[in-house]
């Protein structure tokens, strides 16, 4: 007898004994120890399943499995992040219902991890577009709203003009939407945010009750992004408003010798009618719009801006009229969408300031800021600074606030 293994015999045959018998079902047993895994939800789109799915999901798999043969009482779900433009713009184009259309990639979905052997407790299958589901989000959302945590804010997104909806930064290959092969433009959307800032040292001092490796919990810090520091106004010559700064160094403020703000900033068209070279601007912006935040804000790129010509600011401890940019490594996103550039201390500030010819003022002393930005400054002695000079740099921040 031919001994050889077919899977598609031998897998099927297992896997439907798996599914009615509930193999990997998590049960009510308050005796053994319990164990959750939990793995990102997919979206269900037309073109299935791709090497993305099968390889975050065949690691926890291996785990989970593990677990059970150890005595846990495994919680292995699986579920659908279904909600989506992707599956609306496609059941208008087609004049199909776009229930009907989520139903039927769930199914392929399904279909296919099913087919790929998976420990899921399919009895805990969520979809996001059910509507014993979705009632719960909405319930959280106006507890949310009412506690001043959910609110509408203008923000740039990466914005697919061929599907006509916004795109994760993951979405963007080449500068092109993933899906349509469109090339994709950032635009300035309302929606809804949440207030994750008021959470963010909680979030933080969590970290040190779970088990992750120390990398992971360092990428989690930098994305909850906490910071100290200080806002700070600077007024436009001729104008009423002043240009607010959000910096982490208010000690520095006597090196700030020049102003950036976002190409994305409402203040370039508050100010339209009295800005000399507004179209430069406009087409400038224009073409920031093409760019992902990565690419922006690369260390290692070419620093590009334009000057706005009538529109200059005053450095509030200095007195000194500062010109005021605008240039793509400024994202409205992060604090006020504009800052205080201080060439000689911050290595983009120092590149943009050289390649424009723009002064360089050491206020910490220890490097050679003609040759490059002198950035270890968490220490040191300030000079150039008036009633500053001579603190460290600890006493300069107190002093300043």
């Amino acid at each position: 007898m031919e001994n050889r293994y077919d899977p598609k015999q031998i897998e099927r045959r297992w896997q439907e004994i798996w599914q009615n018998e509930k193999a990997f079902a998590a049960v009510n047993d308050y005796t053994k120890p319990k164990y959750y895994a939990l793995v990102e939800f997919p979206y269900p789109s037309g073109q299935g399943l791709h090497v993305g799915h099968p390889r975050p999901y065949t690691a926890l798999d291996i785990v989970a499995r593990k677990r059970r043969m150890q005595g846990y009482n495994v919680l292995y779900p699986m579920g659908w992040d279904a909600f989506g433009l992707p599956t609306e713009n496609y059941a208008i184009k087609n004049h199909v219902h776009p229930k009907i259309v989520t139903a039927k990639n769930v199914r392929r979905f399904k279909d296919q991890l099913q087919s790929l052997g998976y420990s899921f407790d399919w009895d805990r299958e969520v979809n996001t577009t059910d509507p014993a589901y979705y009632r719960w989000t909405q319930w959280i959302f106006l507890k949310l709203f009412k506690a001043g945590l959910a609110y509408k804010a203008e923000m740039p997104i990466n914005w697919c003009p061929s599907c006509k909806c916004g795109l994760a930064n993951e979405e963007v290959v080449n500068g092109v939407c993933e899906r349509c092969g469109t090339e994709v433009v950032r635009r300035v959307k309302s929606q809804w945010m949440l207030k994750i800032t008021e959470y963010a040292e909680k979030l933080i001092d969590g970290l040190a009750d779970v088990d992750y490796v120390e990398k992971i919990k360092t990428s989690q810090i930098n994305w909850i992004g906490k910071s100290q520091g200080a806002e700070v106004d600077f007024r436009l010559v001729g104008h009423e408003e002043k240009l607010r700064v959000y910096t982490t160094r208010p000690d520095t403020l006597f090196g700030a010798t020049y102003m950036v703000i976002s190409p994305e900033h409402p203040y370039i068209e508050k100010f339209k009618d009295s800005i000399e070279n507004y179209e430069a601007l406009a087409a400038y912006r224009e073409e920031s719009a093409k760019k992902s935040e990565f690419e922006r804000t690369e260390l290692v790129k070419d620093k590009t801006g334009v000057e706005i010509k009538g529109l200059r600011a005053v450095n509030p401890v200095t007195g000194a009229e500062i010109p005021v940019w605008i240039s793509d490594y400024v994202l409205m996103t992060y604090g006020t969408g504009a800052i205080m550039a201080v060439p000689a201390h911050d290595e983009r500030d120092w590149d943009f300031a050289k390649k424009f010819g723009l002064p360089i003022v050491e206020v910490v002393s220890g490097g050679n800021v003609e040759e490059a930005a002198y950035t270890n400054t968490s220490s040191g002695i300030l000079v150039n600074s008036g009633f500053l000079d001579g603190l460290e740099v600890a006493d300069a921040k107190q002093a300043i606030i």
